[in-house]
């Protein structure tokens, strides 16, 4: 599967977003009881952020996933790590579909990581799932993520794990 990504406009695709953030499915995005403005408070914020930014991963030119990008030096991660050099956060969303597509998650986080890495400042990715969300950790694994250690967040207890370039490639087979 091939992706694009584009920016994500805060107030243009607040309604899709709303959709995707508040769906069952989207529990461990803890969003659940947003409201429409709530949600175009919270990629506002983004947009506005110099350490964070949204993307919206396309497929044939039509949003796809949700992809988050972010400096754990300044955002998410400050006082619970020490950031290297070239350290990058990220979380990914995949919508609710009433016609799954086997692989396609697996596709998305693959292409999410491949995107990050085409920036030759970019070391090593960062994240920080909820410590319960068993089915992303599984994901993160198949693309070369190591954990590394539980944390707690204001939020959520998670698992702290890492995968540089290296990783990705022995993982995956692609290129970064």
């Amino acid at each position: 599967m091939t992706f694009t990504f584009r920016t994500l406009d805060p107030l243009k695709d607040a309604e899709l977003l709303h959709r995707w953030v508040t769906h069952p499915k989207a529990a461990f995005w803890m969003m659940q009881d947003a409201k429409l403005e709530d949600v175009e408070r919270a990629y506002m914020e983004i947009a506005a952020d110099e350490h964070h930014h949204a993307l919206l991963g396309l497929k044939d030119g039509e949003p796809a996933f949700l992809m988050e990008k972010y400096d754990p030096a300044h955002r998410e991660l400050v006082g619970l790590y020490e950031p290297l050099p070239g350290d990058v956060g990220m979380h990914f969303l995949t919508p609710p579909t009433d016609t799954p597509v086997h692989g396609f998650t697996r596709s998305v986080i693959t292409a999410v990581m491949a995107h990050l890495f085409e920036d030759p400042a970019v070391q090593r990715v960062v994240v920080e799932p909820d410590i319960a969300n068993k089915a992303v950790h599984a994901l993160n694994e198949a693309v070369g993520f190591v954990p590394s250690h539980e944390i707690q967040k204001p939020e959520k207890k998670a698992l702290l794990s890492f995968c540089t370039r290296e990783q990705f490639l022995l993982a995956t087979g692609v290129a970064a």
